[in-house]
């Protein structure tokens, strides 16, 4: 049903007047003419008894309704084929219309006029008398069939009001009154064309209606339009309350949203809002590549419609906030000053000339060319000797942030690259980490005790070094909680290690190995004096004393109380002055200008190192190596007897397997030569060598000790003492020939420490002596050697 009818181009209909054909005021008797003006409808069809106001646009329209209303007050309405045509020709109008009598006409302040029409009788077109001004033809009244009275047709009557009241029931846009309309009407013809004239159909349907000369037929065809009308309001309303339902929900959810809105706003505010939209904010000022910027859009779109007590809101979150808190391509402004950069490192480290040499290449580079890869540096020595420190120094002197990042006993690869961030409790990985701790892209980043790397059923995080530590592959760094490629080329990578050994050779071939060797004790005392001394006078709260420490008195402490490459145990050592005299002040008031060599003795106690037992040692069999430790370089004895028995080698001392293959090459070489060295060789046969290297507890190895126990087992075959204060290193083959060997600089300084005064070194070594400061090896000589031969001959005693 349709009460209401839709304004369409020209023709605006308005509600359909149901008039009871017996009223007075609407009654007409006038006769129907034969011609008649006509008044097409492109949207609807009038039925006789039905009052219809129509607006009127279209110029003929007007003409022929003002001529009609002047004249007899009808005319003939018909219904257009097709209501998109707005000027119709006469093949485009239907064969049957109605004659409706003009009931009241109306100007419009627009121009157009408001007719209201009461239809009579159905009739047919005959013939087109004129088109201009407007349509005129001869038309045919058709009759109309009285309703018949019986219980059939009465019962079609009832089941059409009824289909009629449902729909109406179940149509929201169908005012009530209509129920009551339909129940006031009596007359059943009325009441077939009332409900055809307010039926939801098109026009075709509504004008086959009109067009059937039998009622009975016109209500039978009525009521199936009406069935159908009545599914689909049924199934429109089905679906209106399915939606309703689900709408309500939806309402009901938005409007409990707002009433929090409104508390949280009160209270100061959406917390969870304010956030997104800083976040946004903050984004605007990132230099983003557009995959991040992307992201960043994607997860803080999604954050927004999250609740924050989701537990995926935590996730995205943190990793919006990771993203913000990362530079972005922000770097610090490098210091291209090499002299004050120089003036720094001096400042900072007392040595370490190559270091310093190559850092300020580095520099020079950067200066001349404005930007380059940042070389993978790795600074290899013992302990102590102050390569992490060296790291900072660096940032200071080029101007750049310093983060410091322990790699030893890490086990896990995602310590490198990170989780993936659905993980409960997933991070990103170290690196990164590190860079947003720093605030910069391009900060010196020391990766401390590389080799100290592990690896086990959790990953290999040398292998997850690798790409960071490549200048080739490092400028899309992936980590897997970042999700994104993040650029590591401008970082200044610098690697400590104690044992390049330790480090996998695929990482290792992508370090620039630059080797820091021990300290001399003449370095040693400078940098106590310019470093170790200040920091732990104020570390003890005595940096307003003017107490000093003499050289002497720090030789003394050197010498007798460490014995170390670096200076560590110095420190300590120094530290353990410094309690002393900060508890001196404390109880007595005043403590001495200068502390003498008897003072250091009461503070520390006796000497813990002395050189008295390479006296005690000069007997037979007894050789001093040198040796390259963890620690750095240091003296080992080498002790070798014979004694009855059958021939059999024994090695004991914790000894690795290139030594005791020295240590069998050694008595083979013997056992070939004994005839040159004036040995008898059936001794070998019948009596068993014994070689010992004290010190059992401490794991050795490598082939420098090779020369050492050669001279060991000649010492003790011949029954010749070996030179005292002489010390050796070098590989031996069964040749006799000698071999180089490595860590000579660490050698010839703990010979030195240990008060050794003559070295056999390889031939080929002598290169490594002359790199080393004439003045920290005063009053040691060395004997170059090409063959044991030569060996024997300096280091036994006649």
């Amino acid at each position: 049903m349709k009460f209401f009818l839709k304004p369409e181009d020209e023709m605006d209909f308005m509600p359909i007047i149901p008039i009871n054909e017996n009223d007075s005021d609407f009654s007409d008797t006038t006769e129907i003419p034969s011609e008649l003006a006509l008044l097409p409808l492109r949207n609807t069809v009038l039925f006789p008894g039905v009052v219809l106001p129509i607006t009127v646009g279209r110029d003929k329209s007007i003409k022929a309704v003002g001529d009609a209303y002047k004249g007899n007050k009808l005319i003939g309405v018909i219904a257009q084929k097709d209501s998109n045509i707005e000027d119709p020709d006469f093949k485009d109008l239907e064969a049957i219309g109605t004659v409706a009598r003009i009931v009241k006409q109306i100007k419009m302040p627009d121009g157009g006029t408001t007719i209201i029409i009461q239809g009579r009788s159905r009739f047919s077109v005959q013939e087109l008398t004129a088109e201009e001004p407007y349509f005129k033809a001869t038309i045919k009244v058709l009759g109309e069939d009285e309703a018949p009275t019986d219980p059939d047709f009465e019962a079609y009557v009832s089941n059409i009001k009824d289909l009629a009241a449902d729909i109406i029931q179940l149509s929201p846009n169908i005012p009530s009154e209509a129920s009551i309309i339909l129940r006031n009407i009596e007359n059943p013809s009325f009441l077939i064309h009332f409900v055809s004239s307010n039926l939801n159909t098109d026009v075709r349907e509504k004008q086959n209606l009109l067009e059937l000369d039998n009622i009975r037929e016109r209500a039978n065809l009525l009521m199936q339009f009406l069935q159908k009308e009545l599914q689909f309001a049924e199934l429109k309303n089905k679906v209106t309350n399915k939606t309703k339902v689900e709408i309500d929900k939806q309402q009901r959810e938005y409007f409990l949203q707002q009433q929090l809105k409104s508390i949280k706003e009160e209270l100061g505010g959406d917390v969870n809002e304010r956030e997104v939209k800083e976040m946004m904010k903050k984004a605007e000022s990132k230099k983003w590549t557009e995959a991040a910027r992307e992201m960043f859009k994607k997860g803080a779109e999604k954050l927004e419609r999250m609740h924050p007590s989701t537990p995926d809101y935590s996730v995205v979150y943190n990793h919006l906030d990771l993203m913000l808190d990362l530079p972005w391509q922000e770097y610090t402004h490098d210091v291209y000053d090499l002299k004050k950069a120089k003036e720094i490192l001096d400042h900072d480290h007392y040595g370490m000339d190559k270091i310093k040499e190559r850092i300020l290449e580095y520099l020079a580079v950067l200066k001349l060319k404005g930007d380059m890869k940042s070389p993978i540096l790795c600074f290899y020595g013992p302990p102590g000797i102050g390569k992490t420190s060296l790291g900072r120094s660096i940032a200071n002197a080029i101007g750049r942030k310093y983060v410091r990042l322990s790699l030893g006993g890490i086990h896990d690869e995602s310590e490198i690259r990170g989780h993936r961030k659905t993980y409960i409790g997933a991070m990103p990985g170290r690196i990164v980490q590190s860079i947003r701790k720093v605030k910069s892209s391009n900060p010196v980043m020391i990766l401390d005790e590389i080799d100290k790397v592990g690896s086990d059923h959790r990953g290999d995080p040398s292998s997850a070094l690798l790409e960071v530590l490549d200048p080739e592959q490092n400028n899309t760094f992936y980590d897997n909680y970042l999700e994104l490629e993040y650029d590591l080329s401008k970082v200044l990578f610098i690697a400590t290690a104690n044992n390049l050994q330790n480090i996998q050779p695929a990482l290792r071939d992508r370090l620039e190995i630059i080797e820091l060797s021990g300290y001399a004790v003449e370095e040693k005392i400078e940098i106590a004096k310019r470093h170790l001394i200040p920091k732990q006078k104020e570390a003890h709260g005595l940096n307003h004393t003017r107490f000093t420490i003499n050289n002497k008195v720090l030789e003394k402490i050197i010498q007798d109380y460490t014995r170390e490459s670096g200076v560590r145990e110095l420190d300590r050592q120094l530290a353990a002055i410094m309690r002393n005299q900060a508890k001196t002040l404390a109880l007595d008031g005043n403590i001495k200008s200068t502390l003498t060599v008897p003072d250091i003795e009461a503070i520390l106690g006796r000497a813990r190192y002395n050189n008295e037992m390479y006296k005690a040692a000069n007997m037979p069999g007894i050789a001093v190596g040198l040796a390259y430790t963890y620690v750095g370089g240091d003296i080992l004895f080498i002790e070798a007897t014979m004694s009855d028995g059958k021939s059999e080698l024994r090695l004991t001392g914790n000894l690795g397997n290139v030594m005791k293959e020295s240590a069998t090459t050694a008595l083979s070489y013997l056992s070939a030569n004994a005839k040159k060295y004036g040995i008898d060789s059936k001794l070998f046969e019948r009596k068993t060598v014994h070689i010992h290297v004290p010190e059992g507890a401490v794991p050795k190895d490598g082939p420098s000790a090779g020369i050492t126990m050669l001279t060991s087992l000649a010492s003790a075959v011949t029954g010749r003492k070996v030179r005292p204060y002489l010390g050796m290193t070098g590989e031996i083959t069964l040749r006799g020939l000698v071999l180089p060997v490595g860590g000579i600089k660490e050698k010839v300084l703990a010979a030195k420490r240990a008060g050794l005064k003559e070295l056999i070194l390889c031939w080929q070594n002598e290169k490594d002596v002359q790199d080393i400061n004439p003045e920290y090896i005063k009053g040691l000589s060395f004997h170059y050697v090409k063959n044991m031969s030569q060996v024997l001959d300096l280091a036994l005693q006649d």
